[in-house]
C-alpha cells in the first residue's frame, strides 16, 4: 500500500496549510499492493486506488463507538471513544500526532516549542484561525477554554494540574506554559481536551453553545441519537470539500459493519476483537490503531476490602489465564498477554509480567484463608450479552484456584460508574487503561498514581508515584522504557491489578472515501475528507 513519506513532504513544503493538505490527502489513497492487516497495530489498511483530484460535495456517515449527549469537551468527551472525533470537527486540535512519523504536529495552532530542558512551551497561534462566532482564536481564547476544561474536571484535568504550573498569554498570538517538570511529551495534552479551543462566547448565556473554530459547525444534534455537522466557510484551512458529515448512533458493533458494507455509513469506528476481525478479514480500508492494557482487570485494594492483602491480589492475577479470555470471550481473535506493554509497543522491555500460574493462585488464596479470608470476591460489570461473557470468565478461572464469585450486573453504564468509580463497591471488574504508545505517562498516571481520582483500584504507592514522576520526565526514550520496566518489576510485586489483552481497534472507511486524517487516541480529522462523486449523496 502507498504511502506518504511526512517527512519528505515536511522538507519540500514550507507552508504548513500545503503539508496538512497533502498529508491528509494520503490517508486512505493506495494503489495496487495489498496489505497484511494482521500485522499492522498503528497504521493505514487495505487496498484503496487513488481517487484523483478532491471532489466537493456529499455526506459523509461515521458512526462512532458511543453517541454523544453533549456538545462540550470538558464533558470527559475528548477520546476517540468518547466523542474526540466529534469534538475535534466542531473545535479542531492544536496539535495534531502524526503516527508515521511520530511527531506531534501543529493543526489549529501555528507551532509549538520548547525551551533547551522541555519545562517552558511557547504556542504560537495563526493569523487566519476564527471561531464559527467570527471572533478571532487567540491567546486570551485558548487560556479561557482550557480553564472552562479544567474548571469543569475533563478527563486530563488531573494530569495538566500536576504537570503546569503556569499559563500566560504575553500576547494575542502567543500562550506560553511553564511546567511543574521536564516533559518532552507535553504536545500530547493538545491533540486531546485542552487542545480542543472552545469559543469564550459558548458561555454567554450560561447554557454552553458550540463555538468552536473546526472545519464543521453544528446543524443539528440529537443526544444519543444524531449529530449532524455543516461544513465552515470560514476555517482556517479552508472550506471542507464535504458539505455535511453526520454521526448517527448504532450501538452493535456488527451493525456498524454492515451497515459499512451496505452503504448506509462510509465510516464506523469498532473495538470489538470480533468486528475488527470480520471488518479487516473483509478487506475493508482504514486506520487501525493499537493500545496497552486495552482489557485490565479491576481489584479494589481499599481497606476492608479482600484485595486489601496483596496475597489475594496475587491470587487473582495469578489465577487468570488471558488466553482463556481470548478464546470465551474474544472468539479468539484478541490480543492476549500479561504484559503491560507487549511485544508490539516500543516500551516492552525485559522485564514480563507475572503470568497465569494456578498453582501459585492457589498457594497465595490458601496463605489468606488461613488467616481469616472466606475466599469471596464480589464482581461487577455491565447486564449486556458481551459484559456477562466476561464476567463468567473471569468468575470461572478464580473459582477453579478456590475463590468464591458472586456477580452483580448494572442495568446501565451510569450505574457501573457509579459502582466503581464514586461507591468502590465491587471487589473484581473488567476495564481498560487503553495506553497510548505516544505517550505512556497520561493514562499511566491516571489509573495508577495515589491521588488520582481516576484511580479505580485504590491503589497507593509511594514507589509507584515517584516512578510515574520519573517516567514523565524522562530526556530520551530509553530513560522512558527503562522506567516502564521498573514500573513492570513493582506491578509483579504489588499485584495493583490483571493486565488482559492489548486493544487493536479499526476505523473502516469506505473505498471512495479519501482524505481523512488520523490524530491521537483513535481520533479522526476530516477538514480534508473528500468522497469520490458515485458516494456523494
Amino acid at each position: 500500500m502507498k504511502r506518504c513519506s511526512l517527512t519528505r513532504v515536511a522538507t519540500a513544503l514550507i507552508a504548513l496549510t500545503t503539508v496538512t493538505a497533502l498529508v491528509a490527502g494520503c490517508a486512505g489513497s493506495g494503489s495496487t499492493s495489498e496489505t497484511d492487516a494482521s500485522d499492522v497495530t498503528t497504521g493505514l489498511v487495505g487496498n484503496q486506488e487513488s481517487g484523483g483530484d478532491p471532489q466537493s460535495g456529499g455526506t459523509l456517515s461515521f458512526a462512532t463507538y458511543n453517541g454523544v449527549s453533549s456538545l462540550d469537551p470538558a464533558d470527559r468527551q475528548d477520546g476517540g471513544a468518547t466523542g474526540g472525533n466529534e469534538m475535534a470537527a466542531i473545535y479542531d486540535l492544536l496539535m495534531r500526532y502524526n503516527p508515521e512519523s511520530k511527531a506531534f504536529d501543529p493543526q489549529l495552532a501555528k507551532s509549538l516549542e520548547a525551551n533547551g530542558d522541555n519545562t517552558v512551551w511557547t504556542l504560537k497561534l495563526r493569523d487566519n484561525a476564527r471561531f464559527s462566532d467570527g471572533s478571532a482564536v487567540d491567546g486570551a481564547s485558548v487560556v479561557w477554554s482550557i480553564n472552562h476544561y479544567l474548571e469543569k474536571k475533563g478527563t486530563h484535568t488531573q494530569v495538566w494540574k500536576a504537570s503546569v504550573a503556569d499559563v500566560q498569554s504575553p500576547d494575542p498570538s502567543t500562550v506560553v506554559f511553564t511546567l511543574k517538570q521536564a516533559w518532552n511529551e507535553f504536545p500530547i495534552m493538545f491533540t486531546t481536551g485542552p487542545g480542543m479551543i472552545v469559543a469564550p462566547s459558548s458561555m454567554a448565556t450560561g447554557v454552553f453553545t458550540p463555538i468552536g473554530a473546526g472545519p464543521f459547525t453544528v446543524e443539528k444534534f440529537a443526544s444519543q441519537d444524531e449529530l449532524v455537522l455543516a461544513a465552515s466557510p470560514t476555517y482556517w484551512n479552508g472550506k471542507p470539500n464535504l458539505d455535511k458529515l453526520r454521526f448517527p448512533a448504532i450501538v452493535s458493533e456488527q451493525a456498524k459493519v454492515d451497515a459499512l458494507h451496505a452503504g448506509g455509513i462510509q465510516a464506523a469506528y469498532l473495538r470489538g476483537a470480533d468486528a475488527v476481525h470480520n471488518a479487516l478479514s473483509a478487506g475493508d480500508v482504514g486506520y487501525v490503531y493499537t493500545v496497552n492494557m486495552g482489557g485490565v482487570g479491576n481489584i479494589n485494594q481499599r481497606e476492608g476490602r479482600a484485595g486489601a492483602d496483596v496475597r489475594v491480589r496475587k491470587a487473582i492475577v495469578a489465577a487468570f489465564n488471558p488466553e482463556t479470555f481470548n478464546e470465551r470471550v474474544e472468539d479468539g481473535y484478541g490480543m492476549p498477554g500479561s504484559d503491560m506493554f507487549a511485544s508490539w509497543s516500543q516500551w516492552h522491555g525485559s522485564v514480563a509480567g507475572n503470568g497465569y500460574d494456578p498453582e501459585a493462585a492457589k498457594q497465595y488464596l490458601g496463605e489468606a484463608k488461613a488467616d481469616g479470608y472466606d475466599g469471596k470476591l464480589t464482581y461487577v460489570g455491565l447486564n449486556d450479552p458481551a459484559a456477562q461473557r466476561s464476567a463468567l470468565a473471569f468468575q470461572a478461572m478464580l473459582q477453579a484456584v478456590g475463590f468464591t464469585v458472586e456477580i452483580v450486573y448494572a442495568t446501565s453504564i451510569n450505574d457501573l460508574v457509579k459502582a466503581m468509580y464514586a461507591k468502590h463497591d465491587y471487589d473484581i471488574g473488567y476495564a481498560g487503561f487503553n495506553v497510548l504508545d505516544e505517550s505512556p505517562f497520561v493514562r499511566m498516571y491516571g489509573n495508577l498514581y495515589s491521588e488520582s481520582s481516576s484511580n479505580v483500584l485504590g491503589y497507593k504507592n509511594a514507589t509507584m508515584d515517584l516512578l510515574l514522576a520519573k517516567l514523565q520526565s524522562a530526556a530520551s526514550d530509553d530513560d522512558r522504557k527503562k522506567v516502564v520496566e521498573e514500573i513492570q518489576t513493582l506491578v509483579n510485586e504489588t499485584a495493583p491489578m490483571v493486565t488482559v489483552n492489548t486493544g487493536k481497534y479499526f476505523i473502516p472507511w469506505s473505498k471512495n472515501v479519501h482524505g481523512i486524517t488520523p490524530s491521537a487516541d483513535g481520533i479522526m480529522l476530516f477538514g480534508n475528507a473528500w468522497m469520490a462523486p458515485d458516494s456523494a449523496s
